[in-house]
Protein backbone atom coordinates (compact mmCIF):
# COMPACT_ATOMS: atom_id res chain seq x y z
CA UNK A 1 0.00 0.00 0.00
CA UNK A 2 3.00 2.33 0.24
CA UNK A 3 2.70 2.95 -3.51
CA UNK A 4 -0.94 4.07 -3.04
CA UNK A 5 0.02 6.35 -0.14
CA UNK A 6 2.82 7.90 -2.21
CA UNK A 7 0.55 8.49 -5.24
CA UNK A 8 -2.21 10.03 -3.11
CA UNK A 9 0.35 12.27 -1.40
CA UNK A 10 1.83 13.32 -4.75
CA UNK A 11 -1.56 14.36 -6.15
CA UNK A 12 -2.54 16.18 -2.96
CA UNK A 13 0.79 17.99 -2.75
CA UNK A 14 0.64 18.94 -6.43
CA UNK A 15 -2.76 20.63 -6.10
CA UNK A 16 -1.76 22.25 -2.81
CA UNK A 17 1.28 23.74 -4.55
CA UNK A 18 -0.90 24.99 -7.43
CA UNK A 19 -3.41 26.70 -5.14
CA UNK A 20 -0.71 27.98 -2.81
CA UNK A 21 0.91 29.72 -5.79
CA UNK A 22 -2.46 31.30 -6.65
CA UNK A 23 -3.82 32.12 -3.19
CA UNK A 24 -0.71 32.20 -1.06
CA UNK A 25 -1.47 31.77 2.63
CA UNK A 26 -5.05 33.03 2.34
CA UNK A 27 -7.07 31.93 5.36
CA UNK A 28 -10.48 33.55 4.96
CA UNK A 29 -13.28 32.08 7.10
CA UNK A 30 -10.71 30.26 9.21
CA UNK A 31 -9.88 27.97 6.29
CA UNK A 32 -6.53 27.00 4.79
CA UNK A 33 -7.84 27.17 1.23
CA UNK A 34 -4.75 25.79 -0.49
CA UNK A 35 -5.11 22.52 1.46
CA UNK A 36 -8.91 22.37 1.26
CA UNK A 37 -8.85 22.99 -2.50
CA UNK A 38 -6.04 20.46 -2.75
CA UNK A 39 -8.41 17.80 -1.35
CA UNK A 40 -11.23 18.98 -3.63
CA UNK A 41 -9.06 18.74 -6.72
CA UNK A 42 -7.72 15.39 -5.57
CA UNK A 43 -11.35 14.21 -5.85
CA UNK A 44 -11.73 15.76 -9.30
CA UNK A 45 -8.49 14.18 -10.49
CA UNK A 46 -9.57 10.73 -9.33
CA UNK A 47 -13.08 11.05 -10.76
CA UNK A 48 -11.84 12.24 -14.14
CA UNK A 49 -9.29 9.41 -14.25
CA UNK A 50 -12.11 6.93 -13.53
CA UNK A 51 -14.49 8.41 -16.10
CA UNK A 52 -13.67 5.82 -18.83
CA UNK A 53 -14.36 3.03 -16.32
CA UNK A 54 -17.65 4.69 -15.33
CA UNK A 55 -18.70 4.92 -18.98
CA UNK A 56 -17.87 1.25 -19.46
CA UNK A 57 -19.82 0.45 -16.30
CA UNK A 58 -22.92 2.23 -17.62
CA UNK A 59 -22.76 0.50 -21.00
CA UNK A 60 -22.45 -2.86 -19.25
CA UNK A 61 -25.41 -2.09 -16.98
CA UNK A 62 -27.56 -1.05 -19.93
CA UNK A 63 -26.65 -4.22 -21.82
CA UNK A 64 -27.56 -6.38 -18.81
CA UNK A 65 -30.88 -4.53 -18.47
CA UNK A 66 -31.71 -5.28 -22.10
CA UNK A 67 -30.90 -8.95 -21.49
CA UNK A 68 -33.19 -9.23 -18.45
CA UNK A 69 -36.07 -10.98 -20.32
CA UNK A 70 -33.68 -13.59 -21.78
CA UNK A 71 -31.99 -14.08 -18.40
CA UNK A 72 -35.37 -14.58 -16.75
CA UNK A 73 -36.28 -17.11 -19.42
CA UNK A 74 -33.07 -19.08 -18.78
CA UNK A 75 -33.67 -19.07 -15.01
CA UNK A 76 -37.19 -20.37 -15.51
CA UNK A 77 -36.04 -22.98 -18.01
CA UNK A 78 -33.26 -24.35 -15.78
CA UNK A 79 -34.86 -23.73 -12.39
CA UNK A 80 -33.92 -27.19 -11.07
CA UNK A 81 -30.43 -27.26 -12.63
CA UNK A 82 -28.33 -24.37 -11.27
CA UNK A 83 -25.11 -25.55 -12.97
CA UNK A 84 -26.69 -25.57 -16.41
CA UNK A 85 -28.41 -22.24 -15.71
CA UNK A 86 -25.08 -20.64 -14.72
CA UNK A 87 -23.36 -22.07 -17.79
CA UNK A 88 -26.10 -20.71 -20.04
CA UNK A 89 -25.89 -17.28 -18.39
CA UNK A 90 -22.12 -17.19 -18.91
CA UNK A 91 -22.62 -18.21 -22.52
CA UNK A 92 -25.19 -15.43 -22.95
CA UNK A 93 -22.76 -12.87 -21.46
CA UNK A 94 -20.00 -14.04 -23.79
CA UNK A 95 -22.26 -13.97 -26.85
CA UNK A 96 -23.49 -10.45 -26.09
CA UNK A 97 -19.99 -9.32 -24.92
CA UNK A 98 -21.29 -8.21 -21.53
CA UNK A 99 -19.35 -8.32 -18.26
CA UNK A 100 -21.49 -8.43 -15.08
CA UNK A 101 -18.40 -7.40 -13.07
CA UNK A 102 -17.81 -4.11 -14.93
CA UNK A 103 -20.26 -2.36 -12.58
CA UNK A 104 -17.89 -2.91 -9.63
CA UNK A 105 -14.67 -1.63 -11.25
CA UNK A 106 -14.98 2.07 -10.27
CA UNK A 107 -15.86 1.12 -6.69
CA UNK A 108 -12.93 -1.33 -6.45
CA UNK A 109 -10.52 1.33 -7.72
CA UNK A 110 -11.85 4.07 -5.41
CA UNK A 111 -11.60 2.05 -2.19
CA UNK A 112 -7.75 1.93 -2.11
CA UNK A 113 -7.73 5.68 -2.82
CA UNK A 114 -10.06 6.41 0.10
CA UNK A 115 -8.05 4.11 2.38
CA UNK A 116 -4.85 5.79 1.19
CA UNK A 117 -6.16 9.28 1.94
CA UNK A 118 -7.41 8.12 5.35
CA UNK A 119 -3.95 6.75 6.15
CA UNK A 120 -2.13 9.87 4.90
CA UNK A 121 -4.33 12.25 6.92
CA UNK A 122 -4.09 10.11 10.03
CA UNK A 123 -0.33 10.15 9.62
CA UNK A 124 -0.36 13.96 9.83
CA UNK A 125 -0.21 14.30 13.61
CA UNK A 126 1.57 17.01 15.61
CA UNK A 127 3.02 14.42 18.01
CA UNK A 128 5.08 12.86 15.20
CA UNK A 129 8.54 14.35 15.65
CA UNK A 130 10.77 11.89 13.81
CA UNK A 131 12.10 13.45 10.61
CA UNK A 132 11.99 10.12 8.77
CA UNK A 133 8.31 9.70 9.68
CA UNK A 134 7.40 13.28 8.79
CA UNK A 135 8.98 12.96 5.35
CA UNK A 136 7.30 9.67 4.39
CA UNK A 137 5.51 9.40 1.03
CA UNK A 138 7.37 12.35 -0.51
CA UNK A 139 6.46 15.03 2.05
CA UNK A 140 8.88 17.74 3.15
CA UNK A 141 9.09 18.99 6.72
CA UNK A 142 7.54 22.31 5.66
CA UNK A 143 4.62 20.60 3.93
CA UNK A 144 4.07 18.31 6.91
CA UNK A 145 3.93 21.21 9.37
CA UNK A 146 1.64 23.22 7.08
CA UNK A 147 -0.81 20.32 6.64
CA UNK A 148 -0.86 19.53 10.37
CA UNK A 149 -2.05 23.07 11.09
CA UNK A 150 -4.41 23.38 8.08
CA UNK A 151 -8.00 24.21 9.06
CA UNK A 152 -11.53 24.16 7.69
CA UNK A 153 -13.72 26.83 9.31
CA UNK A 154 -11.40 26.87 12.31
CA UNK A 155 -11.18 23.08 12.74
CA UNK A 156 -7.98 21.17 11.85
CA UNK A 157 -8.55 18.93 8.83
CA UNK A 158 -6.56 16.15 10.51
CA UNK A 159 -8.90 16.15 13.55
CA UNK A 160 -12.08 14.11 13.85
CA UNK A 161 -15.35 14.33 15.78
CA UNK A 162 -14.20 11.95 18.52
CA UNK A 163 -10.52 12.94 18.55
CA UNK A 164 -10.94 16.08 20.65
CA UNK A 165 -13.31 17.86 23.00
CA UNK A 166 -12.99 21.10 21.04
CA UNK A 167 -16.49 22.42 20.28
CA UNK A 168 -15.49 23.93 16.92
CA UNK A 169 -14.09 20.60 15.70
CA UNK A 170 -17.21 18.74 16.80
CA UNK A 171 -19.50 21.29 15.15
CA UNK A 172 -17.65 21.35 11.81
CA UNK A 173 -17.16 17.57 11.78
CA UNK A 174 -20.77 16.91 12.82
CA UNK A 175 -22.23 19.09 10.05
CA UNK A 176 -19.92 17.54 7.45
CA UNK A 177 -20.83 14.01 8.59
CA UNK A 178 -24.58 14.73 8.30
CA UNK A 179 -24.15 16.29 4.85
CA UNK A 180 -21.92 13.37 3.80
CA UNK A 181 -24.59 10.86 4.82
CA UNK A 182 -27.34 12.87 3.08
CA UNK A 183 -25.40 13.16 -0.18
CA UNK A 184 -24.55 9.44 0.02
CA UNK A 185 -28.29 8.73 0.21
CA UNK A 186 -28.93 10.94 -2.82
CA UNK A 187 -26.08 9.31 -4.73
CA UNK A 188 -27.36 5.79 -4.02
CA UNK A 189 -30.92 6.80 -4.94
CA UNK A 190 -29.63 8.10 -8.26
CA UNK A 191 -27.65 4.90 -8.76
CA UNK A 192 -30.76 2.77 -8.23
CA UNK A 193 -32.63 4.97 -10.68
CA UNK A 194 -29.75 4.54 -13.11
CA UNK A 195 -29.61 0.75 -12.81
CA UNK A 196 -33.35 0.26 -12.41
CA UNK A 197 -35.21 -1.49 -9.57
CA UNK A 198 -34.16 -5.05 -8.83
CA UNK A 199 -36.39 -7.78 -10.20
CA UNK A 200 -35.83 -10.28 -7.38
CA UNK A 201 -36.31 -10.12 -3.62
CA UNK A 202 -32.59 -10.46 -2.82
CA UNK A 203 -31.71 -7.63 -5.21
CA UNK A 204 -34.38 -5.38 -3.69
CA UNK A 205 -32.95 -6.10 -0.23
CA UNK A 206 -29.47 -5.10 -1.39
CA UNK A 207 -30.83 -1.87 -2.89
CA UNK A 208 -32.61 -0.99 0.37
CA UNK A 209 -29.42 -1.62 2.33
CA UNK A 210 -27.51 0.67 -0.03
CA UNK A 211 -30.19 3.33 0.10
CA UNK A 212 -30.76 3.43 3.86
CA UNK A 213 -28.20 1.22 5.61
CA UNK A 214 -25.04 2.64 4.05
CA UNK A 215 -25.80 6.33 4.82
CA UNK A 216 -26.78 5.34 8.37
CA UNK A 217 -23.49 3.49 8.82
CA UNK A 218 -21.62 6.62 7.69
CA UNK A 219 -23.37 8.66 10.39
CA UNK A 220 -21.86 6.27 12.93
CA UNK A 221 -18.44 5.58 11.40
CA UNK A 222 -17.96 9.21 10.30
CA UNK A 223 -17.11 10.24 13.86
CA UNK A 224 -13.84 8.28 13.52
CA UNK A 225 -12.78 9.94 10.23
CA UNK A 226 -10.56 13.02 10.03
CA UNK A 227 -12.36 16.08 8.70
CA UNK A 228 -10.26 15.91 5.52
CA UNK A 229 -11.58 12.40 4.72
CA UNK A 230 -15.17 13.46 5.37
CA UNK A 231 -14.60 16.45 3.08
CA UNK A 232 -13.19 14.12 0.40
CA UNK A 233 -16.24 11.84 0.61
CA UNK A 234 -18.68 14.77 0.56
CA UNK A 235 -17.06 16.37 -2.51
CA UNK A 236 -17.00 12.99 -4.22
CA UNK A 237 -20.74 12.57 -3.60
CA UNK A 238 -21.52 16.03 -5.00
CA UNK A 239 -19.46 15.25 -8.11
CA UNK A 240 -21.15 11.84 -8.44
CA UNK A 241 -24.63 13.41 -8.26
CA UNK A 242 -23.79 15.73 -11.15
CA UNK A 243 -22.09 12.96 -13.09
CA UNK A 244 -25.00 10.56 -12.70
CA UNK A 245 -27.52 13.24 -13.71
CA UNK A 246 -25.55 13.61 -16.96
CA UNK A 247 -25.39 9.82 -17.36
CA UNK A 248 -29.17 9.47 -16.96
CA UNK A 249 -29.66 11.98 -19.78
CA UNK A 250 -26.93 10.51 -21.98
CA UNK A 251 -27.72 6.81 -21.35
CA UNK A 252 -31.36 6.54 -20.20
CA UNK A 253 -32.44 3.15 -18.85
CA UNK A 254 -33.95 0.94 -21.56
CA UNK A 255 -37.65 0.20 -21.39
CA UNK A 256 -37.86 -3.55 -20.96
CA UNK A 257 -41.33 -5.08 -20.90
CA UNK A 258 -41.80 -8.20 -18.83
CA UNK A 259 -45.18 -9.00 -20.46
CA UNK A 260 -45.27 -11.61 -23.23
CA UNK A 261 -45.94 -10.30 -26.74
CA UNK A 262 -49.60 -10.40 -27.79
CA UNK A 263 -50.73 -13.44 -29.72
CA UNK A 264 -51.18 -12.86 -33.46
CA UNK A 265 -54.74 -12.22 -34.57
CA UNK A 266 -55.96 -14.94 -36.91
CA UNK A 267 -58.42 -13.97 -39.55
CA UNK A 268 -61.49 -16.19 -39.91
CA UNK A 269 -63.94 -16.43 -42.74
CA UNK A 270 -67.60 -16.88 -41.87
CA UNK A 271 -69.23 -20.03 -43.24
CA UNK A 272 -71.74 -19.39 -46.06
CA UNK A 273 -75.40 -19.77 -45.33
CA UNK A 274 -77.18 -22.90 -46.45
CA UNK A 275 -78.48 -22.44 -49.94
CA UNK A 276 -76.55 -19.25 -50.52
CA UNK A 277 -74.49 -18.89 -53.66
CA UNK A 278 -70.73 -18.79 -53.07
CA UNK A 279 -69.09 -15.37 -53.34
CA UNK A 280 -66.34 -15.96 -55.89
CA UNK A 281 -64.74 -12.54 -55.36
CA UNK A 282 -64.53 -13.05 -51.59
CA UNK A 283 -62.98 -16.50 -52.00
CA UNK A 284 -60.32 -15.15 -54.37
CA UNK A 285 -59.60 -12.34 -51.89
CA UNK A 286 -59.09 -14.77 -49.00
CA UNK A 287 -56.83 -17.05 -51.07
CA UNK A 288 -54.64 -14.14 -52.09
CA UNK A 289 -54.31 -13.00 -48.44
CA UNK A 290 -56.11 -9.68 -48.83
Amino acid sequence: MDVVYTVISAILLFWHAVWHSVLGTAGALGTSWSWVLGIVFLVLTVRMALFPLVTRQIKSQRAIQRLQPRMKELREKHRGDPETMQAELVKLYQTEKVSPFAAFLPMLVQMPILIGLLHVLRHLRPEITSESSRTLYGWTLTQFDSAVHAELFGAPIVAGFNSTADLTVKLVAGVLIVVMAATTYLTNRQMIRRTGPAQDQQGRLVQRLMLYGFPLSLLISGVFFPIGVVLYWLVQNVFAIGQQAWILRKYPPPVVSSEPPPAPVRRTVAAPKVGAKPDRRRQRSVRSGR
